[in-house]
């Protein structure tokens, strides 16, 4: 089975019309059905961290998946390469704001001293990495539908709305692009085994804030289209 995750319903409008709603679990709209030979369970999850570990661990808990993808829209940085439309696929997820803010600066949650998650031997603070044989193909099911480029992503509570903010987040984390949702998503598999690769549309450029110039619709359709790629050819 494979389990999608997204955070809203228009972000997968179109792959909900192939499956079929089943009892919510948890409070959350599941469809269930078959993709391409493979079965799907789809769970939105709401925005943010929270919902989104809460829709990770039900669906983990309760179908054991072999794989989750997590897919929505995200916020390109300046400068990275991406344009509204494009399509990033994460190599790792990163916390931006779980740490602690000194006089000097962010620091992440090393400098806290105890790691969100130990897995085996393995400390992870604010860093996640994702699966790299899932990354490829999704790198290149992705350039199917548009330009596509692969990097750190980084999630955040409070959505960037400054260019001067946008550039410092770049610059700390070297990302192509942010969102709401991915570290908790890519936490939560780490801690139960699980593989997870996470695509985004691009709806905007990460500035001072303009809604005007971003397009939701596009990336959304971006987005389900390269999902509905990398099903064909897993």
């Amino acid at each position: 089975m494979i389990a999608l995750i997204s955070s809203i319903p228009e972000e997968g409008k179109h792959l909900i019309t192939q499956l079929r709603k089943n009892s919510a679990i948890g409070g959350k709209a599941l469809f269930r059905g078959q993709l391409w030979g493979r079965e799907i369970a789809y769970i939105t999850s709401g925005i943010g961290k929270t919902n989104a570990a809460h829709a990770t661990t039900l669906l983990l808990e309760r179908l054991s998946p072999d794989l989750v993808i997590l897919f929505g829209i995200g916020g390109a940085y300046p400068a990275g390469g991406l344009s509204i439309g494009d399509m990033a696929v994460a190599e790792k997820e990163i916390y931006g704001d779980e740490g602690v803010l000194v006089r000097e600066g962010f620091r992440g949650a090393e400098d806290i001293g105890i790691p969100l998650l130990r897995k085996g031997r393995k400390k992870f603070f604010n860093e996640f990495p994702l699966d790299r044989r899932f990354l490829k193909k999704a790198v290149k099911c992705s350039a199917r539908v548009a330009h596509v480029r692969s990097g750190p992503f980084v999630t955040v509570s409070t959505c960037t709305g400054t260019r001067e903010r946008a550039l410092e987040l770049k610059e700390r984390f070297g990302a192509v692009c942010e969102n709401m949702e991915g570290a908790s998503v890519a936490q939560i598999c780490m801690l139960y085994g699980i593989s997870m690769v996470e695509m985004r549309g691009i709806s905007n450029i990460v500035e001072d804030r303009d809604k005007s110039k971003w397009n939701i619709r596009l990336a959304a359709e971006n987005c389900q289209g390269a999902v509905q790629e990398l099903l064909k050819g897993l």
